[in-house]
C-alpha cells in the first residue's frame, strides 16, 4: 500500500470545518476526520469488519465516522477518476452499508437536506430537514444543480445497486 495520501481534498477539509450538530437526535449523527486513514489502520479496520484477512480494504478512503464506530468512506472504484468523483459510501458497525451519494457534490446535497451517511443507509427514505449552513455551503461549493436527498439516494442506488452483495462476498 505505498503511496498512500492521509490529505483530504480542499473542498472536503473545508465541509469538515462546518459544525455537525447531532441535535439530541434530529441532526447529523456523524464525527468529521480532518485526514483519512493510514493505510495500515484502513486495512486492520477494513479486515475486522470483514472477517477476512485476505483483503485490505484499499479500495476506501475513511473520511468519519457515526456515534457507535461506523465508517463513511469515498470508495475508489472509478479508474482514472479523482476522488471528489468517487462515491460516498457508509460502513455500519452493526453491517449497515449503502452508497449514499454518487460524488462528493452529491455528499454536499445531501448534507443540505439534513440527512448524513448514517442516515442515508439507516431510514432509506428520510424526512427532508433542511439545514441553512449545509445548504449555503452547497450552494457555494458543489459543482451540481441542487438534489434532494430522495434524489441522491435514488441516483445513488440506481448506480450501485449491488453494493451491499459485493461487499457480502467479501465477508466470512
Amino acid at each position: 500500500m505505498s503511496n498512500w495520501d492521509t490529505t483530504f481534498p480542499p473542498l472536503l477539509h473545508k465541509l469538515h470545518q462546518l459544525e455537525f450538530d447531532y441535535d439530541d437526535g434530529d441532526g447529523y449523527d456523524f464525527e468529521p476526520y480532518q485526514s483519512f486513514f493510514p493505510a495500515e489502520e484502513n486495512a486492520s479496520w477494513f479486515k475486522a469488519w470483514t472477517g477476512n484477512a485476505a483483503i485490505d480494504g484499499s479500495q476506501f478512503r475513511v473520511f468519519g465516522q457515526d456515534g457507535t464506530g461506523g465508517y463513511a468512506a469515498f470508495w475508489l472504484v472509478l479508474p482514472d477518476q479523482p476522488i471528489e468523483k468517487q462515491p460516498v459510501v457508509f460502513l455500519g458497525s452493526e453491517g449497515e452499508k449503502g452508497v449514499v451519494a454518487l460524488s462528493l457534490d452529491e455528499y454536499l446535497w445531501l448534507l443540505a437536506d439534513g440527512v448524513g451517511p448514517y442516515e442515508a443507509v439507516a431510514y432509506p427514505s428520510p424526512d427532508s430537514k433542511p439545514n441553512a449552513q449545509f445548504t449555503l455551503f452547497a450552494q457555494e461549493n458543489s459543482g451540481i444543480a441542487k438534489l434532494s436527498a430522495a434524489e441522491v439516494l435514488a441516483r445513488a442506488n440506481e448506480a450501485y445497486p449491488s453494493f451491499s452483495e459485493q461487499i457480502d462476498s467479501l465477508c466470512r
